[in-house]
This record gives C-alpha cells, sequence and structure tokens, in this order.
C-alpha cells in the first residue's frame, strides 16, 4: 500500500520539476534574445559603440575592474550604504506603523501630518540635504531611509487596520495578553502587507542610492559611472546600469523568497 501511493507521489514531484525548470527557462528566453540582438547591431554597426558598447565589450569593462579590485571597492561602499538606509527606513516606518496601526490617539496625531509628508518626492530634498549634512555618507543613507520609510509604514499601518477584527475578539476571549496578541495575531496578519511594503521599499532604496551617488560621492557604483563618464568610458557606464538592475532583480527575489518562508499559509503563495 506504501508503494503504490509513493510511486505517484515521486511522478508528480518529477512533474513538478520539470515544470518549474521549463517555466525558469522561458523567464531568461527573451534576455537572451535581446543579448544576442544588441551583440549582432553593435558588431554590424547599426549601435555606434560611443553610443552602446557591444555586451562583449561590456563585459571585457567587467573583468578589468575585477581584475584590478574596483568592482568591488566600489560595490562594497555601496551595499553598505544601502543596507543602512534600508535598515533605518524599516526600522523607523515599521515601528511609526505599528504604533499608528494599533492606537486610535496616535493614529490621530500623527497620520494626518505624514501623508502630507509623503507627498513631498524625498529626491526634492537633495538640495536641502547637501545644506543639512553635506556631501558626506550621513546625507546619502538619509536619503534612502527617507524613501524606504514611507512604504514600509503604509502597508504596516494597511497591514494592521486589515486584520479581521474577530481575530482580535477572538484573542481578548482566549485571555490572550497583550504580547500575545501581538506575536499571534497581529503580525501574522500584517505580515503580508509589510512584505509587500518591502518590495516597494527596496526599489526606491536603489533609486536613493543611484541619484545620491551621482550628485555628490568619491566612492560607489554612482561615482564608478560618474568617472566613466569623465573618460567617454560608455562600456563602464553600461555596466553599472547592469549591475543597478542586477541588485534591483536580487532584492526582489530575496523578498519573494522571503514571502515564501515566512508566509507558508497565503493562498497565493502555495
Amino acid at each position: 500500500m506504501t508503494i503504490t501511493r509513493s510511486i505517484p507521489q515521486t511522478a508528480t514531484r518529477k512533474k513538478r520539476s520539470f515544470r518549474f525548470n521549463a517555466t525558469e527557462l522561458w523567464r531568461w528566453v527573451l534576455p537572451a534574445a535581446l543579448l544576442i540582438i544588441w551583440q549582432i547591431s553593435a558588431q554590424t554597426g547599426l549601435l555606434s559603440k560611443q553610443i552602446l558598447p557591444a555586451p562583449t565589450a561590456v563585459f571585457g569593462a567587467l573583468a578589468e575592474l575585477i581584475q584590478n579590485g574596483k568592482l568591488w571597492e566600489h560595490f562594497a561602499i555601496s551595499i553598505q550604504r544601502a543596507l543602512t538606509g534600508v535598515a533605518l527606513g524599516f526600522a523607523t516606518g515599521f515601528t511609526l506603523g505599528l504604533l499608528v496601526g494599533v492606537n486610535r490617539f496616535l493614529s490621530v496625531l500623527l497620520d494626518s501630518t505624514l501623508q502630507m509628508v509623503r507627498n513631498i518626492p524625498h529626491l526634492a530634498l537633495v538640495p536641502l540635504v547637501i545644506l543639512w549634512f553635506g556631501i558626506g555618507e550621513t546625507g546619502k543613507i538619509f536619503l534612502i531611509a527617507l524613501g524606504t520609510f514611507f512604504p514600509i509604514y503604509l502597508n504596516t499601518v494597511h497591514g494592521i487596520r486589515g486584520i479581521d477584527p474577530r481575530l482580535l475578539e477572538m484573542a481578548k476571549v482566549y485571555g490572550l495578553t497583550g504580547q500575545q496578541t501581538f506575536w499571534r495575531v497581529i503580525l501574522p496578519g500584517a505580515l503580508p502587507g509589510i512584505l509587500v511594503g518591502l518590495r516597494y521599499s527596496l526599489g526606491i532604496a536603489w533609486l536613493s542610492l543611484v541619484v545620491s551617488e551621482s550628485i555628490a560621492a568619491n566612492a560607489g557604483i554612482g561615482h564608478l559611472a560618474m568617472d566613466a563618464r569623465e573618460f567617454m568610458r560608455t562600456d563602464i557606464v553600461v555596466l553599472v546600469i547592469l549591475i543597478y538592475a542586477g541588485l534591483g532583480k536580487w532584492a526582489d527575489s530575496t523578498v519573494r523568497l522571503l514571502e515564501r518562508r515566512l508566509l507558508p499559509w497565503h493562498p497565493n503563495l502555495k
């Protein structure tokens, strides 16, 4: 009986694995096709290498920067800035979102003001940030933290307010303490919204990093691109753009993985 049940299960797993691999392959068809078209266009002269160098030239620039150690040096500084800003933005956004979401008085006191500030594009504050903090690290981290703050705040408040009131009532009936209610009802109920906010905020964090490093920086990937522009090294500029795209994709995939691990019960993630 056990054998007869295990055979169909094995077949099902193989079928799912095949489907997964086929899906993964299809994801790469369009990028691969664009890469081939790009290479052919550059080789045949349809694209000037001063406008868009061939992929082989971009890979050559990548090898050059890896060999002389500059890529890792600038990459490490950019990652450090981004992670610090996201951590600060997440911590403040989550804390305030939690307080506003569970406390009616704090909601009345803070929410309307924060909503008003949210409508100011944070990148419009760049001149003011330079005046406040100069061109050092603090201003860049502040911009990234400010950009990531509001998606986390809004989605945390929305996630908490979207919890079924009957679950909170049930927690009271079962005599759960405030701490137990938070860990067993509020946080699991708000977590899908918080993770959506994290995905949005990571996208904004890369945008803030690009802007802050392009305007005033003496290190980082953005500075590398600005330095390459001075010497007309379009291959390095394109490489930096691809690195930003790769970082954005990596961050999004990481949050998706986190969603699958933390929300195995969610119907959209099964």
